[in-house]
C-alpha cells in the first residue's frame, strides 16, 4: 500500500492557525508556507467565530487576506500585535533567522518587532545549524546608493547580486532594491553582521532576523508538527 506525502508547508501553515485566540491582533507573514496558515485561519473566522484582525506584512499578503475574508488593520490603528506568524528562508538552532527571499524583508521586520510573540513556520530543509549556507542574504537598498552599498557589502565578505523578476529589477513594495549576498562560509555572528550592515549608508533594511522568534513550526511529510519553543 503506498501513503501520499503531506505537505510540510501546509502542515506547519495549518499548525500554526491553532496558536491563534479570539480578540487577537496579529501580524500576518508572507510566503507560500504563510498562505496555507492564511487559509486555515480563514476557515477558523468563518466556521467558528473567530475574532481578529491582522496587519498584513506585503501587499500580496494583503490581497490574499482581503480575498480570504480575513479582517485586516493598518500599522496607524495597533500599538502592538499579539501574534505574528511568518515563515523563514533559513533558521538555526537558536532561532535567528535569514528572511525576505519574497521581498518583504523590511515590513516583517517591522511588524515582528511589534510582536509580543512570532511563530515561524517551515518545512524541515529550512533548519540549518548555521545561516548563510544555503540561501543568499536579502538587503534591501534605496536605488539611489545601490552602486556604495554594493562595494560596501563586498567587503564584508560577500558577494552582492541584484535581484531580478523575469529579466527587470526586482521592485520592493516600498520601491527599493534588494541585493542579495552570497557568503563562501557560514554567518559566523548574525548579530554582528547585522549591525553592519544597517550602519552602511543607503541600506534600508538586511535579512538577518536576530532574536525575534519565540516557537519554531516544523512540518514533515508524515504529517507531523515538530513545535519548538525557544
Amino acid at each position: 500500500m503506498t501513503h501520499s506525502q503531506a505537505d510540510p508547508k501546509e502542515v506547519a501553515g495549518r499548525r500554526a492557525a491553532e496558536l491563534v485566540e479570539t480578540g487577537m491582533t496579529l501580524g500576518l507573514g508572507t510566503g507560500s508556507t504563510v498562505y496555507f496558515y492564511l487559509v486555515a485561519l480563514a476557515d477558523r473566522i468563518r466556521r467558528g467565530g473567530l475574532k481578529v484582525r491582522g496587519v498584513p506584512t506585503s501587499l500580496d499578503t494583503e490581497r490574499k487576506a482581503r480575498e480570504l475574508g480575513i479582517p485586516l488593520a493598518t500599522l496607524d490603528e495597533v500599538t502592538r500585535i499579539d501574534l505574528t506568524v511568518d515563515g523563514a528562508d533559513e533558521i538555526d538552532v537558536r532561532f535567528d533567522m535569514i528572511k525576505g527571499g519574497g521581498g518583504a524583508l523590511l515590513r516583517e521586520k517591522v511588524v515582528a518587532s511589534l510582536s509580543q510573540r512570532v511563530a515561524i513556520v517551515v518545512g524541515a530543509n529550512k533548519v540549518v545549524h548555521r545561516l548563510g549556507l544555503t540561501f543568499a542574504l536579502p538587503v534591501e537598498v534605496v536605488p539611489f546608493a545601490r552602486a556604495v552599498v554594493e562595494r560596501s557589502l563586498a567587503s564584508l565578505g560577500c558577494s552582492p547580486t541584484l535581484r531580478l523578476r523575469d529579466g527587470r529589477e526586482f521592485v520592493t513594495d516600498n520601491h527599493n532594491a534588494i541585493l542579495d549576498c552570497t557568503f563562501t562560509r557560514a554567518i559566523e555572528d548574525p548579530a554582528a553582521l547585522e549591525r553592519a550592515i544597517d550602519a552602511i549608508p543607503g541600506v534600508v533594511e538586511s535579512g538577518l532576523f536576530v532574536g525575534l522568534a519565540h516557537v519554531r513550526l516544523v512540518g514533515h511529510s508524515d504529517g507531523s508538527c515538530e513545535v519548538v519553543e525557544k
